[in-house]
């Protein structure tokens, strides 16, 4: 489904990001792996699917262009590009700060950003590219017991950002976003009762797996969904129904 294809996928240590690598790898891709440090899991993951690595923070342009272009002139293009990386840090609103708010967005949108305009470019000179970026079903549904609305909000402009990139990039690159619903993740730690009983009410009775969530996410990478352009497909098994 992906032979030939170099997908790099930002926050990809672990979750959801790491799944859809391992999973790019048997589907035939070579991918390029990122993290925020040097971790043992990032250079792990790497030594396992015999995969590059570059190891920047998304909210520092300069970095991330940097490490962009080093792989570019490695490897000599990027097919595909998966906006994984993300944090969540749930606090009632009236007890977040600005920090709060800024740290979120900063991460989750610009961190977006950041990476699109360092791979763009060169996805335009060759005509083709392939984005998803990993929003949440919360930038479509605001749960008032989870206490996380700066996640939610910065999800929300995610979309935003996905489908005004989607309309001024193509027809040559397809800008998509995946929205999962709850995950069991290394994020799933910071779930409150209440987000937990949601997963239990769910549908399926339980919250997706990151192997489910990877599968969509590199349908749309893949030239399957080369009719799919500027969309932010719900994986929630339905519960938002």
């Amino acid at each position: 489904m992906l032979e030939g294809k170099i997908i790099l996928i930002t926050g990809s240590s672990r979750g959801i990001g790491a799944a859809t690598a391992k999973l790019a790898v048997g589907y035939g891709a070579k991918v390029i792996l990122h993290g925020r440090s040097k971790s043992k899991e990032l250079t792990d993951l790497a030594d396992q699917l015999g995969a590059d690595y570059i190891v920047c923070d998304v909210e520092d342009k300069k970095a991330v262009q940097k490490e962009v272009e080093r792989m570019i002139k490695k490897l000599g293009k990027i097919d595909g590009l998966v906006n994984s990386a993300g944090i969540s840090k749930p606090k009632p609103f009236l007890e977040t700060a600005d920090s709060d708010w800024l740290e979120i967005f900063n991460v989750n949108l610009l961190g977006t950003v950041h990476f699109c305009q360092a791979v763009i470019p060169y996805m335009l000179k060759r005509k083709y590219g392939r984005i998803v970026n990993v929003a949440s079903m919360r930038g479509h549904l605001v749960n008032i017991y989870s206490k996380n609305l700066t996640y939610s909000t910065s999800k929300a402009a995610v979309i935003n950002l996905t489908v005004g990139l989607a309309k001024e990039y193509m027809p040559d690159i397809a800008v998509n976003a995946v929205s999962p619903g709850l995950t069991e993740t290394e994020m799933s730690k910071t779930w409150n009762e209440a987000l937990r009983t949601e997963a239990k009410n769910y549908p399926l009775g339980r919250p997706a797996t990151p192997e489910e969530i990877a599968e969509v996410v590199l349908f749309l990478i893949s030239d399957r969904a080369s009719f799919i352009n500027g969309q932010a497909v719900m994986v929630d098994s339905g519960n938002s129904l």
